[in-house]
Order: structure tokens, then C-alpha cells, then sequence
């Protein structure tokens, strides 16, 4: 059955009874609940106490918590620290060869309608330059909870509040999907179900119809409540009484209750939401080439190191400091960042280079450049040497008639 989490009024606190380890649940979520082996902390929040139910086991809870504080538990520890990264044969990917650098610019400039292809064909390439660009990424796979009063009109589902006592925040089992898939699950928490009467409709399962003001009855459109039309006759669509039955509550003053369903009561209830998601950060390491970083997110390159476990340590004995850097900066942030609000799961790292080809080459006596990038052979001009104009002229349709004006048919 479908649970209506956010109702479209504000139901008063006394609706939901307190629970204990998920004081400061409000309806339509906002507190946030540790998964299993992680921190819980209740936001502020303090309605008056009187305006709760005291739950056998939970007598001493408050509205809002107020209780002890739940440190989280002390952290983990990774596995043991490598004393260098993996060796790798060779950290650098040779330059390509003059035919693939000019089969990638003659594909490049292909694909740009103002450009000529005279550049790629009568143009010299007189040097060629191979510079090697690291890209680091770590990606941390994380669960993080969250706890709501839900509620749904109550048909006689059962009703389990008192029965035995709530299991905590993070004792609630979800099923995770694999890591580094992101994936939501919502679970209800047993022994937290209460009836409680509609708060909108005080119990009745009916509101006041908003659109005749509960009388039932709204001006004839016919004759706007004159009861007469033309030349003083008696409007047939009243019969002369100015008034007609409101369509949408059929003339009975009031309408079904939206938030029950016309039952007048609500099964009350806690949820916890379940979001499992990827945190990613990316470093890539300057270079001399001139081509713009901004490009290189554009294509892929070849994976030479990757590490994934619980939780990862900072590569070491990278040929590039800044990558070394980076690395530790970077999980130093994300073990720090979730340490109080979520658990993780899993991390990942890995380090790609980028070939990035600088082309010099000569076309009617003077020098240009373009770049060769990634695996996929991406190109970026600098200064086209032959481009054309590729406005479209539009001519006004009133031009286009005039011009046909006189012609014979």
C-alpha cells in the first residue's frame, strides 16, 4: 500500500507517538538516522512533551531528543598501509605517428562545416610533442539514512506500538545493491504503528467544500444568481431559484478528506529512507602542452593503477608529486567528510594518463598547432588557418511574396 508521506497540511506533533532512538522524526522526513555502525544525532526540533504519547520503554524520551547523545563507533581500520603504489613498466605512452595525428585532423575538420580541408592537405607538420597528463579519481560508495513519520489512511492494518520496543536506527536491515550502484530503499520500522484520528478533518473523514463554503448550494452561471434571464423569464436552469447543487461535492456541503481517504483515521508510522550514492572527485595533473584541462573531460585514457577496498590509502611512489598530493589530499576529505552522517561502504582509485599530442605543422609559410587527445583520438585547433562564413541569410515571407508579385500564374 502506498504510503502519502507528505500530506498537504502540517499535522500538529500529538499525531505521533515517541519513539525511542527516533525522537525529532518529523512528518515528511528531516532527520537524519546512521546506518549500521555509524553516528546518530538528532536535529533540533522541540515541540511541547505533553503533546505526545508515552510509549511503555520510552517514558524518559522527549520530543526533539534531549537524551544521551550516540557517539559512532570508533572508525575501522583500512588494511595495512602499501609502502608504494603497484610497479608499472612504463609510465609513458610514446608519441602516435604523423598519419594518425593527420587522419584525426582531417576527421576533425570533416565535421566543421566552415572549415577547408586545404590545411589538411597541403599543410607540413614539422614537429610533434608527447606530453603525458595524469588524471586521479577517488569515488567513495556511501549509505546514508534518514527518518520520517509516515502515514496512510488506516483500513485495518495491524497496529504494533507498545507490542515490544522499536529496534534502533541502524538495527533496521536493508538489502544494498552492489557497490557503486546507486539505489534508494525505504523500510518501515516495526512496532512503531499507532491509529490516530485525521487531524484535517478532526476524525470525520469529510472537510468543508471549498468551492460553495460547505452550504452546497452556488450561483446558477446561467442567470449569476438572479434567478431570471431575458425579458424577465425565469431562468430554466434554477428553476428560478438563483442557486444550484455544487458539482463538486454534489450538493452535500463537503467533500472526502484527501489525507484519509475518508476512512477519519491514519495509521501512523516511522520509515526509514536508505540512499546509497557515489561521491566522485577528480585531479588532473597540469601539463606544458597548452591544451586546456577542460578538454580532457571529454575523453578516456589508459588505466594505469587501481585500488579499491573498504577504505583506501593515499597512493604513493607516483612518479608525479601533484597526482601523490592529490591522492592524499582527496581521501584524507572524503574518510573525514561522512565519518558523522553516513557509513562507507567502499572507495576507489585509480590514475589514467592522457596522451595529449602537440602537432606543429606549416601551411602557405606560416606555423599553426592542433592537439590530439585521449583514446579516442579527439582534436582541438588553435587559429583554423581556413575558415569561411556560414551565416544563414533568412528571407522575410513578406520579400518572398512580393517577388512573385505580377508573375504569371
Amino acid at each position: 500500500m502506498a504510503n502519502f508521506h507528505v500530506p498537504p497540511y502540517a499535522p500538529p506533533a500529538a499525531m505521533f507517538n515517541t519513539v525511542s532512538g527516533y525522537a525529532g522524526t518529523v512528518a515528511g522526513g528531516g532527520a537524519m538516522a546512521a546506518p549500521p555502525a555509524a553516528s546518530f544525532h538528532t536535529p533540533l526540533y522541540a515541540p511541547p512533551a505533553a503533546m505526545f504519547n508515552i510509549v511503555p520503554g520510552y517514558e524518559g524520551t522527549v520530543a526533539g531528543g534531549g537524551g544521551a547523545y550516540i557517539p559512532p563507533p570508533p572508525p575501522s581500520v583500512p588494511m595495512p598501509v602499501p609502502e608504494q603504489a603497484p610497479n608499472t613498466p612504463d609510465w609513458h605512452i610514446p608519441s602516435i605517428s604523423e598519419d594518425r595525428a593527420r587522419e584525426a585532423f582531417a576527421t576533425y575538420v570533416s565535421s566543421k562545416c566552415c572549415y577547408s580541408s586545404d590545411p589538411v592537405s597541403e599543410g607540413v607538420i614539422t614537429n610533434m610533442e608527447s606530453f603525458n597528463t595524469y588524471r586521479y579519481r577517488l569515488e567513495t560508495f556511501i549509505e546514508f539514512r534518514s527518518t520520517e513519520w509516515s502515514q496512510e489512511p488506516y483500513t485495518g492494518q495491524p497496529v504494533d506500538a507498545g507490542v515490544q520496543p522499536a529496534p534502533g536506527p541502524g538495527q533496521s536491515a536493508a538489502q544494498p545493491p552492489a557497490f557503486f550502484q546507486e539505489h534508494k530503499q525505504t523500510i518501515k520500522v516495526p512496532y512503531t504503528s499507532s491509529v490516530k484520528n485525521c487531524d484535517l478533518c478532526q476524525g470525520k473523514g469529510r472537510n468543508p467544500c471549498t468551492k460553495c463554503a460547505g452550504s452546497g448550494k452556488r450561483d446558477c452561471m446561467l442567470c449569476n444568481g438572479s434567478g431570471y434571464r431575458e425579458s424577465d423569464k425565469r431562468c430554466v436552469n434554477c428553476s428560478g431559484s438563483g442557486r444550484k447543487n455544487c458539482s463538486p461535492c454534489s450538493g452535500r456541503g463537503s467533500c472526502q478528506c484527501d489525507t484519509c481517504r475518508g476512512k477519519g483515521k491514519l495509521l501512523i508510522f516511522i520509515n526509514i529512507n536508505v540512499k546509497w550514492s557515489i561521491d566522485k572527485d577528480e585531479f588532473v595533473a597540469q601539463d606544458s602542452s597548452g591544451l586546456k584541462v577542460e578538454k580532457l573531460e571529454e575523453v578516456s585514457g589508459k588505466e594505469l593503477y587501481k585500488d579499491a577496498q573498504y577504505m583506501v590509502y593515499p597512493v604513493r611512489g607516483f612518479p608525479d608529486a601533484s597526482v601523490a598530493q592529490a591522492s592524499e589530499r582527496l581521501v584524507r576529505d572524503h574518510q573525514g567528510k561522512y565519518a558523522q552522517t553516513s557509513r562507507i561502504l567502499q572507495q576507489r582509485q585509480t590514475i589514467e594518463l592522457i596522451p595529449v599530442t602537440k602537432v606543429n605543422y606549416m601551411w602557405k609559410g606560416k606555423p599553426y598547432v592542433y592537439y590530439v587527445y585521449g583514446n579516442e583520438f579527439k582534436v582541438k585547433a588553435v587559429d583554423y588557418p581556413d575558415q569561411c562564413c556560414c551565416s544563414v541569410i533568412i528571407i522575410p515571407e513578406s520579400s518572398v511574396a512580393d517577388r512573385h508579385k505580377g508573375q504569371p500564374a
